[in-house]
């Protein structure tokens, strides 16, 4: 069997600062084909004409490289940024002269049993250079994140929640097998899916904890701090910790002191009330900090020392920031959402999004030296067990083995549970 693996997403992301979790996730999948045979495994991206063409290997595990290199922080971050984005213009440049068309239909006409994987929902929408590819003979298999622009449109950009139902309905139509990250995600999805049986793999993400950052992190300045973690948008609800936290700064006035919070991620959509808060309430001046996008070793540096992750969230399709920090030994208290409770089992404290009183006697629980919520927390932490990418890909290499062997779509399909939060079944709409 061989892969043939769509890495546009990271041809598009190559100057970002920081990656977001779906670029993590095209990441991951990179570096592990990368490792694999040379003969198991080609790379792919869309060219101008929304097709699909070969990229040289050397070429794609130089871009890994460097963009691992830029995204994890350290001496040498800047300039493995820059040589990232060296690397992803030449990719264009080979897409731009049409390079690579040819080789890739040499490639799916060489009779092997062939999978398609697009694992990042770029150009999902395009059914064309997808539907191609299957006619060539490869089963294609797309990761799914979430549903949320479909299932939550008001948290979406304009525009967002139409692109992803034409995303899912692509899925639908052209699936041989579908990865998700949670059962959350694959209840979400199944409506989607078309008549027939689709064999649906919920295979958590692995996590990669950045190497051991710096004694002395930034951001607490000796005084006990929270972090919340996410692109400043909507759906991830910082408004009810600002909120909380100008309550906390008008009590300390009265003597009560008020722990700090850091506010890690870039600028999102809509999100004019934040950032009116962030930049003009003089109230929170010295104990609010937007700390913008930061390298892994510094958000690394954050978490540890915080006394919790604080993740309000109305809508997730896995948590990634939630499943972080705990793979730290980071506590956290999270929105009681299916996806989250997946992620952290019984270990996070799970609390109302929109239930401020709540979230106000838990951070001044966990802000205590010895406050009792966090120590049961803390106690429940060391059973937790952090998915892990060898892991995931041990499900996914299943998954793919079936949609690729003609007899094994005729018998059902089973895989051993890794954890209790894995599943893997078919999905049988009807």
């Amino acid at each position: 069997m061989q892969v043939i693996l769509d890495v546009s997403r990271l041809l598009a992301c190559s100057r970002r600062p920081t990656p977001s979790g779906i670029d993590r996730v095209e990441l991951a999948y990179t570096r592990r084909w990368i490792e694999a045979p040379a003969n198991s495994c080609a790379f792919v991206a869309q060219d101008l004409r929304g097709g699909f063409a070969l990229l040289p290997r050397d070429l794609v595990a130089e871009l890994a490289q460097a963009l691992t290199a830029a995204w994890t922080g350290g001496a040498d971050a800047a300039a493995a940024a820059r040589h990232a984005g060296a690397v992803a213009l030449g990719a264009r440049g080979r897409l731009l002269l049409g390079r690579g068309r040819g080789a890739l239909g040499r490639l799916l006409d060489n009779g092997r049993r062939t999978a398609f994987l697009l694992v990042s929902h770029r150009a999902l929408e395009r059914q064309a250079p997808i539907e191609a590819m299957r006619r060539a003979g490869a089963a294609f298999v797309p990761l799914i994140h979430d549903i949320i622009p479909v299932t939550h449109p008001e948290y979406a950009r304009p525009g967002q929640a139409e692109k992803h139902r034409r995303r899912m309905a692509s899925t639908g139509a052209m699936a041989d097998g579908v990865i998700v990250n949670s059962e959350a995600t694959a209840q979400a999805l199944r409506p989607w899916l078309r008549q027939q049986a689709v064999p649906v793999l919920v295979a958590p993400l692995g996590i990669d904890v950045a190497p051991e950052p710096p004694p002395a992190g930034p951001g607490g300045e000796g005084h006990p701090y929270f972090v919340m973690l996410g692109t400043i948008e909507p759906r991830k609800n910082h408004l009810l910790l600002l909120h909380l936290w100008r309550n906390m700064a008008a009590a300390r006035s009265a003597g009560q002191p008020a722990p700090r919070l850091v506010i890690v991620g870039k600028r999102g959509w809509e999100n004019e009330n934040v950032v009116d808060i962030l930049e003009r309430c003089v109230a929170l001046d010295g104990i609010v900090r937007e700390a913008g996008q930061l390298p892994d070793r510094e958000v690394t540096a954050l978490l540890r020392g915080a006394r919790a992750l604080l993740f309000p969230s109305f809508a997730e399709g896995y948590g990634l920031p939630l499943a972080e920090a705990l793979a730290l030994g980071v506590p956290a208290v999270c929105s009681d959402l299916p996806a989250l409770r997946e992620v952290g089992g019984a270990v996070p404290d799970y609390l109302d999004p929109l239930d401020g009183a709540a979230w106000r006697d838990a951070v001044q629980d966990y802000a205590a030296p010895r406050g009792p919520r966090r120590a049961a927390q803390l106690d429940r932490l060391r059973h937790w067990r952090a998915p892990g990418w060898q892991e995931h890909f041990a499900l996914v290499d299943g998954l793919l083995a079936r949609v690729t062997t003609p007899a094994a779509q005729l018998a059902p399909y089973a895989a051993p549970r890794r954890a209790a939060h894995v599943a893997v079944r078919d999905a049988a709409v009807s």
